[in-house]
């Protein structure tokens, strides 16, 4: 049976990673606003004997778990670099520097280089801004409900594109790009929108807006890979292909790594695994 585990307590999501018994990785989640259910996982499997921790909600987690295991606690830059490494490993990714932007309720953006790595920014829009702009506007407050409205929306009725400005002419750059979010609503006489529509466009916006800043710190880095991490990703094929498209635009290459979200945990489990 498998006696360590890595926990990674975030902002929405606690996630979970352990090698079960057939030395497979296992992935586990649990809302971050009920850390009672953590607790009460660990009191099931009692053959856990050391935690490995991090992330934002680290000191509410440990109040909950009191003295049950050994813990050992790491920095969660430090895990997400541990774990991103030996995900792209195990996903077949050989690459020695990229810029790893993580999409969690907020997003935080990376340089990963000679096996190092250090924070070069971020930004306030992520997973928290896409629910919290959808509520604001739909009511709609569940991430997979958000998600699956927004597949079947349309942006090109809300968003203004740069093909709307130059209309008649050539364009300078690439027609159907976003000249500006939302931009269309103030100039045209439609005030009702589908929430459809209104739920991508509000996913596009935060999807463009990521892509733009990773995309600049890759070009000071001069760096041609953007690894994507970040639970906002998970089961979002929209939201990755508004990441995806921009960022090969602009001539750099997205990696979506399949653990999304896990990165932490995962990196929390090998530390205490050294």
């Amino acid at each position: 049976m498998f006696k360590s585990i890595g926990i990674d307590a975030g902002g929405t999501l606690t996630k979970m990673a352990y090698f079960n018994e057939r030395d497979q990785l296992v992935l586990e989640s649990f809302p971050s606003n009920d850390l009672l259910r953590v607790k009460e996982w660990l009191k099931q499997h009692p053959n856990v004997e050391e935690i490995g921790l991090t992330g934002g909600r680290t000191e509410q987690l440990r109040e909950q778990l009191e003295t049950m295991k050994s813990i050992e606690y790491i920095l969660e830059f430090e895990a997400t670099l541990k774990g991103v490494q030996y995900l792209l490993v195990q996903e077949g990714h050989e690459i020695d520097d990229a810029i790893i932007t993580n999409i969690g309720t907020g997003t935080s953006i990376h340089y990963m280089g000679n096996g190092q790595h250090v924070r070069v920014g971020g930004t306030g829009v992520g997973g928290g801004t896409l629910v919290g702009l959808a509520a604001l506007l739909t009511g709609h407050r569940d991430f997979k409900e958000i998600t699956k409205l927004a597949s079947n929306g349309v942006r090109e009725n809300i968003d203004l594109l740069v093909r709307d400005i130059y209309q008649g002419m050539d364009t300078p750059i690439a027609g159907d790009l976003t000249a500006s979010n939302f931009g269309k609503v103030g100039i045209t006489a439609a005030t009702e929108h589908p929430q459809e529509d209104i739920l991508a466009t509000v996913q596009g916006l935060v999807g463009e807006v990521i892509t733009t800043l990773s995309i600049q710190f890759a070009e000071q880095k001069e760096t041609e890979h953007i690894v994507y991490i970040g639970s906002t990703l998970a089961d979002n094929a929209d939201l990755q292909k508004v990441i995806a498209n921009y960022t090969l635009l602009k001539k750099h290459k997205p990696i979506f790594l399949q653990d999304k979200g896990y990165a932490g945990a995962v990196g929390a489990l090998l530390n205490i695994n050294k």
